[in-house]
């Protein structure tokens, strides 16, 4: 029943966790990104090559990937990685349906949830618990809202596949009033900037909800996980991860992706607050997230379930899990643990007592070593050159 083809667009680890999963259903992968990701993740599972830019080449994009297709008899199932390739495949359905098999929601929904203010005011349409979040346009804004500011804060893009085209960072960190009114004014040049509060809490208190919806909105999987580690620390991805069902955010979660009509694959990542107990909503992504590929080692494979789906093999919904598995990001890790030794907040017994039970790997596969091998020098390089600069 696996006739078709998959195609990845993406070649970081959450690409390459999509190859390695449908390799193994014995599915022909064909994987695509710009050239720095596909020299450090092409893969022996897959066909990999270059494409143009979803940031900037849009229309050579589009019909780099048309004429791809045309060569298939059946149509290939498209997986998406990145927002970048999530806001193009949106905005240009209309034409690559015609090529592809793939579910996203409505665009309008993929715009919001693709700019951090839309999706603030989201939640608070529906009532969902966020951090205190500044949106800035003048200098008068920003000196009454440093009259609101606990420091330290961060500033975020609203809009991040858009900032990426001018600077690949997630947050900043902002230690004072001197450093953000120094330092806002650079950052709005590039792209329009959000100010958050830093809920406190260590990594632990990072959770996520992930949902499959079919065309109809039914629920063809649900999952929920827990961060152990992250890098980096402060403001990073993550590094090792637990399963771990937790009732309160399914309660929460799905109702408000059921209200949002968010078919396909989501996720909503929350942060609990220690000062109220609450769940705060961190961000809603409508695609595949990095440790996506724990789902599967746990009872759920939301990979091979999208393929199946679109495919026409009607699967049965999955939507129990099995907790205490967890997803190691092996480098990522490592430098985590360096770094929180350094702060002593980690002893080397804790690390080692991460590989504990049932692990699966980010990157690491022994059929598809290389990935992880650049992956890892790359990381280290850089960990490197900035231990130097110090």
């Amino acid at each position: 029943m696996n006739k078709h083809a998959a195609v990845v667009l993406d070649l970081s680890a959450n690409g390459v966790g999509m190859i390695h999963i449908l390799a193994d259903k014995g599915i022909d992968v064909y994987a695509f990104d710009t050239e720095g990701p596909y020299q450090k993740g092409k893969s022996r599972l897959a066909s990999c090559a270059i494409c143009p830019s979803p940031l900037t080449e849009e229309a050579e994009l589009l019909s780099f990937l048309i004429k791809f297709a045309k060569d298939f008899d059946e149509k290939p199932v498209l997986f998406v990685g990145a927002d970048d390739y999530v806001i193009f495949v949106s905005k240009y359905r209309g034409v690559l349906a015609e090529y592809f098999l793939f579910i996203f929601p409505e665009h309008s929904l993929v715009e919001d949830l693709l700019d951090k203010k839309k999706t603030y005011d989201i939640a608070k349409e529906h009532n969902v618990p966020t951090a205190k979040t500044f949106f800035v346009e003048n200098e008068d804004q920003l000196e009454a809202t440093i009259d609101e500011l606990e420091f330290p804060c961060i500033l975020k893009p609203v809009a991040g596949h858009e900032f990426r085209k001018h600077l690949n960072t997630k947050a900043i960190l902002i230690e004072n009033a001197t450093q953000l009114r120094e330092e806002f004014p650079l950052y709005q040049n590039v792209g329009e900037i959000v100010i958050q509060e830093i809920i406190p809490g260590d990594n632990q208190t990072f959770y996520k909800l992930a949902t499959f919806f079919d065309d109809e909105m039914n629920l063809i999987a649900l999952f929920t996980l827990q961060k152990n580690h992250q890098f980096p620390i402060q403001f990073g991805t993550g590094a090792h991860i637990v399963s771990k069902r937790i009732p309160e955010l399914v309660n929460l979660g799905v109702p408000l992706l059921e209200t949002l009509q968010l078919k396909g694959i989501g996720m909503i990542e929350y942060k609990k607050d220690p000062r109220d107990g609450e769940y705060k909503l961190i961000e809603i992504n409508p695609r595949f997230w990095l440790t996506h590929s724990l789902t599967g080692a746990a009872g759920v494979d939301f990979v091979y379930l999208y393929y199946q789906y679109l495919t026409g093999q009607q699967p049965s919904a999955q939507l129990e899990q099995i907790d205490g598995v967890q997803w190691i990001y092996l480098v990522r890790y490592f430098l985590t643990f360096l770094e929180k030794r350094k702060r002593g907040l980690m002893k080397i017994k804790d690390f080692t007592s991460g590989f504990k039970g049932k692990n699966v790997y980010a990157l690491f596969s022994w059929r598809d070593p290389m990935p992880f091998i650049r992956s890892s020098l790359s990381h280290l390089r850089n960990a490197w050159n900035r231990k130097k600069k110090e």
